[in-house]
C-alpha cells in the first residue's frame, strides 16, 4: 500500500450506510472462480509439474478501457461512462512465434526475428531474453526430471502474453478483477511461479488463523492482511501455500497494487490474473509533473472503489503499509521487513471501522525474497533486472490486534496511531523471524514458537 493512497482515505467519506445484508453459505465470487478451485483435496501435494497445457490455450480476449491518455496506468471514469473494446482484437490473426516454439534456440531467435521486424522494441526483448534465460536455470536447480519441458511451456506461454500486451496494451481499472478466461491469467501466474517454490522447504504459520478468516468471510465480515512485501511473487506465494485448504481465499484475495506491477511489461500478465485496486506510489508521485493530477484523482477513485467493496462485506485484502518492497538493511544484509507507515495504518483502520460490515486486521508476514528479490535501491524507471531462484518460502499470520486494547493507554490519536502502528509491525517482524529461522537456518517445524505454530498444509 502507497502513502499517497492512505493519505487520500482521509477524505473519503466513511460514515456508516444503513443497509440489508444478504449472507450466503460462501462469499460472493465470479462465475469463473466460484466453479475453478484447482486443489481441494487435502490429501494432494502441490504440483510440482506446470505443463498445463498452456501453449495450446487460444489468445486472450480479455478487455480493456479505452483512454485518449496513453500514459494512464489504469482508467479512472465512472463505469457507465467505459467505452470497452477487445484487448486483442486481432490476436487471431497475430503471430504465434512463441506458442509455436518447439526448442530454447526456436525462443530466442523468435524474440530476434520480432526486434528485426519492428514489431517488438528492443529494450522489452533483452527483458525477455533475461527472464527466459534466468527462469530456466531456476527451474532446472529445482531437480525437476521435467525441468526443461516445464521451462518451455510457461515461458512460450509468457513471452506471448506480453508479445500480445505489447501490440495491444491492457488498461486496467481501479478495481481490476482477475480474467480467468478465455485464458486463465490466474492459473498461468500459479503455475509460472509453481517450479520455482521449494515446497519441502516452505511452511504456513498459524493455518487454523486462516481458516478462521475464512469462516469470518462466510459471515459476510472484512478481512484486512497487513503485511510486508517482499516480491513481485507475494500474490502467487501467498496463493501457493493455501490453495489445498483455502481455494477460496487463494483466488480471491484482493491486492492493493502499485502502478508498476500494472505498467511493466514483463510484469502485467500476472498482474492481470489477481484481483487488485490499483494505485499510483507517493514514491514515484512527482516522477512526471504534468500527470500529478492524473495520478491523484486515480487514488481517490481507488479509495472509493476500496469504501465499496469494504461496504459489501466478505472482502479479503492485502496491503503494504510500508508502501514498498522490502529490502536488505543497511551494513547488516540482511532482510527484514520495512517500517509500516502509522497514517497508512490509521486511515485503513478508520476506513475498514466504518464500512458497516464487522472488520478484522491481521498482522501478516511474508518471506520469499528468494524467489525473485528487488533491485538493492528503489529504481525511478521502469525495467528492473529479473533475478529469479528455486526456495523455500513462507507465510504466517498472528490473531487480529485491537485498536481500542492496544491503545487504551495512549494520551492523544498521534501516541495511539504509533501504538497500534508499532503493534502490528512488531507481530509481522515476530513471525518473520520465525519463518527465517524455519527456511534460512534450516530448522524446520522445529522453528515452531509459542506465538507461530509452522505447517505444510499440502502434505
Amino acid at each position: 500500500m502507497t502513502d499517497s493512497f492512505a493519505h487520500y482515505a482521509s477524505h473519503i467519506n466513511i460514515r456508516p450506510k444503513t443497509k440489508t445484508m444478504l449472507i450466503f453459505s460462501t462469499p460472493c465470487c465470479s462465475p469463473s472462480t466460484a466453479f475453478f478451485s484447482p486443489f481441494r483435496a487435502s490429501n494432494c501435494k502441490p504440483l510440482r509439474s506446470s505443463t498445463l497445457c498452456l501453449r495450446s490455450l487460444t489468445s486472450s480476449a480479455t478487455s480493456i478501457t479505452s483512454t485518449s491518455n496513453s500514459s494512464l496506468a489504469f482508467n479512472i471514469v465512472k463505469p457507465k461512462e467505459k467505452n470497452v473494446v477487445s484487448a486483442n482484437m486481432t490476436s487471431s490473426v497475430s503471430s504465434r512465434t512463441f506458442l509455436n516454439a518447439q526448442n530454447e534456440q526456436d525462443v530466442l531467435s523468435g524474440i530476434k526475428k520480432e526486434v528485426e521486424a519492428g514489431t517488438l522494441p528492443a529494450s522489452i526483448a533483452a527483458g525477455m531474453q533475461e527472464v527466459y534465460l534466468n527462469y530456466k536455470s531456476a527451474v532446472i536447480k529445482s531437480g525437476d526430471p521435467k525441468a526443461n519441458e516445464i521451462v518451455l511451456s510457461n515461458m512460450t506461454a509468457l513471452l506471448d502474453r506480453i508479445f500480445l500486451d505489447v501490440k495491444e496494451p491492457f488498461v486496467f481499472e481501479a478495481h481490476h478483477k482477475a480474467k480467468r478466461g478465455p485464458f486463465d491469467y490466474y492459473m498461468f501466474g500459479q503455475n509460472y511461479i509453481r517450479p520455482l517454490v521449494d515446497f519441502e522447504t516452505s511452511y504456513v504459520g498459524n493455518m487454523p488463523l486462516f481458516i478462521q478468516m475464512e469462516e469470518q468471510l462466510k459471515q459476510g465480515h472484512n478481512i484486512i492482511l497487513m503485511s510486508n512485501h517482499q516480491s513481485e511473487a507475494d500474490p502467487a506465494i501467498i496463493a501457493l501455500l493455501l490453495e489445498m485448504q483455502l481455494p477460496h481465499i487463494a483466488e480471491n484475495l484482493i491486492y492493493v497494487a502499485g502502478d508498476r506491477v500494472i505498467t511493466d511489461p514483463l510484469c502485467k500478465p500476472f498482474s492481470i490474473g489477481r484481483n487488485l485496486i490499483c494505485v499510483y506510489s507517493k514514491k514515484h508521485m512527482l516522477d512526471n509533473p504534468e500527470l500529478i493530477d492524473m495520478k491523484r484523482k486515480a487514488n481517490t477513485r481507488s479509495l472509493k472503489e476500496m469504501a465499496t467493496l469494504l461496504r459489501s462485506g466478505s472482502q479479503i485484502i492485502w496491503i503494504a503499509p510500508s508502501g514498498g518492497r522490502d529490502r536488505p538493511v543497511a551494513n547488516s544484509g540482511e532482510w527484514a521487513p520495512a517500517p509500516f507507515d502509522s497514517s497508512s495504518m490509521d486511515n485503513m483502520r478508520r476506513l475498514v471501522d466504518h464500512s458497516g460490515p464487522p472488520g478484522h486486521i491481521y498482522p501478516l508476514a511474508i518471506l520469499c525474497h528468494d524467489i525473485m528479490p528487488p533491485p538493492l535501491k528503489v529504481e525511478k524507471e521502469i525495467g528492473e533486472k529479473r533475478i529469479i531462484s528455486y526456495h523455500g518460502t513462507g507465510i504466517s499470520t498472528a490473531p487480529e490486534i485491537s485498536f481500542s486494547s492496544t491503545t487504551a493507554a495512549c494520551e492523544n490519536p498521534e501516541t495511539a496511531k504509533d501504538a497500534y502502528t508499532k503493534a502490528l509491525y512488531d507481530s509481522v517482524t515476530e513471525q518473520y523471524d520465525v519463518l527465517k529461522s524455519a527456511i534460512h537456518g534450516k530448522k524446520g517445524l522445529q522453528a515452531s514458537t509459542p506465538v507461530v505454530s509452522l505447517s505444510q498444509p499440502w502434505k
